[in-house]
Parts: structure tokens; sequence; C-alpha cells
């Protein structure tokens, strides 16, 4: 593939010194790199994942390779931000690369636009990628101290690109948070998931104490202080401690969704998908609707129970 080195024998690729050089003639000597430090430096960055000599390159640019396909078309990279954690970027060239962008791929939780022209180097694409890593760090120490210290029922397995987490702070109660990616201390949108009876009490203490909201703390820290709470902490309790099945198809998980319709009778509370809910409330002759809600009859109890359709059709 044009405008990427290919591998040699021992499995790693070098990008070639100028023309002038020894180096690229293929000096006999074992270790040219000594005495072409510089020349190869200043034209065009070492691409030595793991060898046994020395790269001759400033380490935060060393591209470290995770696979290739043979001709070159599509290029897996990964890196490691400041807090240690990996992050991979495939790269896809096209045909007419160099002259035409390839095309990345990265899991990042907003757009990842490279800037280039036809003569940048993959190196200059895989620059942008660690700046953009490094800029995205404090999302994602907010997020992992979210995942590690409190019981995330949504999503169950959160990718870096994730920005919402739904998280229990009850029996079948939880808060659904919406984190900005660029500046993730700040208040983030928030709903209530759960019986009106639990989760009213946390609005109003939400709007009376919103003042407290400091951005120099974790956002973890913020909701405590603001919410007047402890969430349920993962080395005490079990996720079966305040997450029930469904109560009318019998099962947490749906289609990737969980409850999170709850009954408010308090002696009562049990939870239901939206959408069995909505198959139940639209089967019951009594039931009735207006607008975007129906009304009728909780399955388990019989009490009144009302659901709000949400924007997504269920």
């Amino acid at each position: 593939m044009p405008g990427f080195p290919p591998l040699n024998a021992a499995g790693t690729a070098h990008v070639q010194c100028p023309s002038g050089s020894k180096a690229s003639r293929g000096s006999k000597d074992r270790k040219p790199w000594r005495k072409r430090k510089r020349a190869c430096c200043t034209s065009a960055p070492c691409f030595c994942p793991r060898t046994e000599r020395k790269p001759c390159m400033k380490d935060s640019l060393r591209l470290r390779l995770v696979s290739a396909d043979s001709c070159f078309s599509t290029i897996k990279l990964k890196a490691e931000d400041a807090s240690g954690r990996e992050h991979l970027i495939t790269l896809k060239l096209k045909a007419k690369y160099p002259a035409e962008s390839p095309d990345c791929f990265v899991d990042f939780p907003v757009s990842f636009s490279v800037s280039r022209t036809p003569q940048s180097s993959i190196i200059s694409i895989y620059s942008q990628f660690l700046a953009a890593l490094e800029s995205f760090k404090a999302f994602w120490d907010v997020m992992d101290e979210i995942d590690e210290k409190t019981w995330v029922l949504e999503p169950e397995k959160p990718t870096r690109s994730a920005t919402a987490r739904r998280i229990a702070v009850g029996h079948n109660a939880s808060i659904n948070i919406e984190v900005d990616p660029r500046h993730p201390t700040m208040l983030p949108e928030c709903c209530f998931l759960g019986a009106d009876h639990v989760v009213k009490p946390l609005g109003i203490k939400l709007s009376r104490n919103i003042h407290l909201w400091d951005p120099e703390n974790t956002l973890l820290q913020n909701l405590k202080d603001v919410l007047e709470i402890d969430f349920p902490a993962r080395a005490i309790l079990e996720k079966s401690d305040f997450s029930m099945d469904c109560g009318i198809c019998y099962a947490f998980q749906l289609d990737g969704a969980i409850p999170d319709q709850v009954c408010d009778n308090p002696q009562c509370g049990q939870p239901f998908h939206q959408i069995c809910l909505y198959e139940w409330l639209r089967g019951l002759q009594t039931s009735r609707q207006s607008f975007n809600i129906l009304f009728g009859e909780c399955p388990y109890c019989s009490k009144p129970i009302t659901l709000k359709m949400s924007g997504r059709k269920p």
C-alpha cells in the first residue's frame, strides 16, 4: 500500500530515511540508527512497536501496532492515556491514499475529526489521536469512578463512548445521568426512574441543593451532596438487592432494556418493562389514553398505574 512501509521479517516496519542516507540503502552496519538518528527523526519517524533496537523518535509519537491486514489497507493501533487506559484506533486506507484521507474508527464520546493534507502521514493522525485521548481524560476519570463505586444498571458493559449511566439509588429506584464529555464535572442531565413516592423527594432535593454543586469536586461526590444520599456500594450489596424482574414477562433484560416503570403503590412497587406495560394496558378495556400517557390498572395490585411514553416507540 503506497504511503505505508511494509513489514520486515521480524514483523516490524520502519519508515525509510531520506534517500541520500546510508540507512535507506541498507548499510552493513547492524545498528545504523546510532549514526543516522538525527536524519531519520527529522524526516520521518520510525514505526517500530517492539524491537531490540532503540526507537529513533519520541515515545509519545511511537506507533504501537496491534494488527494489520496483508496489504496494509486496515491498520489497528493502540495507545494509553495518562491514567493507563488502553485505547484503539483503526485506520482504513483508501485506494488513493495518501491523496484521500483514511477512515478513522475510535471509541470516543464525540466524533473524531482528523486535520490533514495529502502530505500528512499516519504519524500525524496518530499524534492527533493521542491529543484527543488527553482531552477526554477527565471525562473517563469521572465515568470510571461511577462504574467502580456504584451499581450501574445500564449500560451493562459501558464502552468508552458511552456518556449515559443509569445508577441504582435504592430498591427499584435509579437515576439516569447524561454527562457532557467536554465538561464532565458540571451538572449532568438527570432523570429519576421509579415509584413517585421514592423519586419525587430526590427531585425536590436536586432543585433545593443545586447551588451546592461544585465543579471542583468529582461528579459522584456532587451527586451525593446534592441528593443527600449514599449510593449502594458494590462492596456491600449485590445487584439483585435493588433490581427485580419485570412483573409481566418475568425477565430482567428484554432486548437490552431493563424494567424502568414501577407501580406507585408503596405496598406493591412492582417494576415493568415499558413495552410490557404498554402492551398490557393496551389490552385492557378499562384503560384510556391521553396524548402520550396511558392510564390503567397495575397487573399485580389493580391500583391505578400510568405510563408516560418516551420519545422512542416501544
